[in-house]
């Protein structure tokens, strides 16, 4: 707060206030669901950069999406956004991805944070890591799972 990178959050070192804001943190996907769809990301910025990536997306989905929010974690740098529109619309997704891992990458990020690749940002990960960081992700999935039994279908195997 002191740098102005940050205009306002919360601190809490007592258990019961860390449950009660625990609590509203879990609430706040459960009360973008209200919305209809949402469209939902786990990436990691640099704080100077941190919410950004939420006035980009209100500029370039403008009427097309009900609501653009975001929150996170400044000590890592996560952040979850979050964007809803009433209903599934693919062209949305389309405008949303790849220009959200792009601009991600750009900044020095990560388009997988706290939750990790998964299915869905699987076929993405060129846009954060090096082709031969992938390729050692890729060998280390292979040494420690040979038979691929764990979290199946994240990474393509070594061979892929």
């Amino acid at each position: 707060m002191e740098k102005g990178i940050i205009c306002d959050g919360t601190v809490v070192s007592e258990t019961s206030h860390i449950k009660n804001i625990w609590s509203l943190r879990e609430r706040i996907t459960e009360g973008l669901l209200h919305d209809g769809h949402c469209y939902k990301y786990d990436i990691s910025l640099p704080l100077n950069e941190y919410y950004k990536i939420v006035e980009v997306m209100r500029e370039k989905l403008q009427n097309k999406i009900l609501r653009c929010v975001a929150y996170g974690h400044l000590g890592d740098g996560n952040l979850h956004l979050n964007i809803t529109s009433k209903n599934y619309d693919p062209d949305i997704l389309h405008e949303i991805e790849p220009f959200l891992y792009e601009w991600t990458a750009e900044r020095k990020g990560s388009i997988s944070a706290e939750h990790g690749l998964g299915l869905k940002k699987r076929d993405f990960i060129n846009y954060c890591k090096s082709p031969s960081a992938v390729a050692v992700m890729k060998q280390l999935k292979q040494l420690f799972d040979p038979n691929g039994i764990l979290n199946p279908y994240k990474m393509l195997p070594a061979t892929a």
